[in-house]
């Protein structure tokens, strides 16, 4: 698998976009940076997208992606797969004809550019040769992470999430996983309050795991504490993990 990172931050500055990772230049997990850095072709090669959660940060680069579609006059449509909650919030928050054309509709209902799936959390199932689980964790809206397994390789993505359990059943020994550290140590009870991890708090996530993966890549660092979340990732010890920078590619 490729995996390229379009986006891996916590909030936007300049260099640092919101979190998307595309994967062989056509699936998508999370669509929080799109537009701005795909070129119109490349951005007519996505045909799947996997969202963890309703989050603003983690879904704004659909709308746009789906007017240039419309722009372009493509006969084009992307299948946008999550759970029931983040499909429906989806559809009566964002696709609604008020904040954005509902694209499930257009330009006909029978041939949309959008086209929501709903999946459910622990089963299995394949997707244009993928194999993609989807897994809850601990955010406070309901939000998931994703297994996704292709010709022998696992990549694991805990989308958003404070500590978590159900997760670490899926990350015994897999290829990649691409876990959370939004915040520094000294702001664990803000992490805690907003159900997301810092460096202390992912130690004790990683002793969870029986065999850990073969690389750690750290996502969604608030940028204002960029360089103290490296440093405290680098002070873990661990040779095989990374804190993410945007515009980086991975063979997986």
């Amino acid at each position: 698998m490729k995996l390229r990172i379009l986006g891996s931050a916590g909030a936007e500055f300049p260099g640092f976009r919101p979190p998307a990772f595309f994967i062989d230049d056509h699936l998508l997990l999370d669509a929080g940076t799109i537009g701005a850095v795909l070129t119109e072709d490349e951005q007519w090669g996505i045909d799947t997208i996997f969202i963890t959660h309703s989050h603003l940060d983690h879904i704004r680069g659909i709308p746009p992606l789906a007017d240039n579609i419309i722009i372009k006059n493509l006969t084009h449509s992307v299948t946008v797969y999550s759970t029931s909650e983040v499909i429906t919030a989806m559809q009566e928050h964002l696709f609604n004809n008020t904040i954005w054309p509902d694209f499930t509709r257009i330009p006909s209902p029978d041939a949309p550019v959008i086209i929501f799936k709903t999946i459910e959390t622990g089963k299995a199932f394949q997707v244009g040769g993928y194999g993609i689980t989807a897994i809850p964790v601990n955010h406070t809206v309901p939000a998931v992470g994703y297994l996704v397994q292709k010709d022998g390789k696992q990549l694991l993505y805990s989308g958003d999430t404070g500590p978590t359990e159900e997760l670490w059943l899926y990350a015994n020994n897999v290829d990649a996983l691409i876990i959370e550290v939004s915040f520094p140590n000294s702001m664990e009870p803000l992490a805690l309050l907003t159900k997301h991890l810092t460096c202390s708090l992912l130690r004790t996530e990683l002793a969870k795991i029986k065999t850990l993966p073969r690389r750690i890549f750290i996502t969604h660092p608030k940028p204002q504490y960029y360089d103290i979340i490296k440093a405290e990732i680098d002070a873990l010890g661990l040779d095989r993990i990374q804190l993410l920078s945007d515009g980086s590619v991975f063979e997986i």
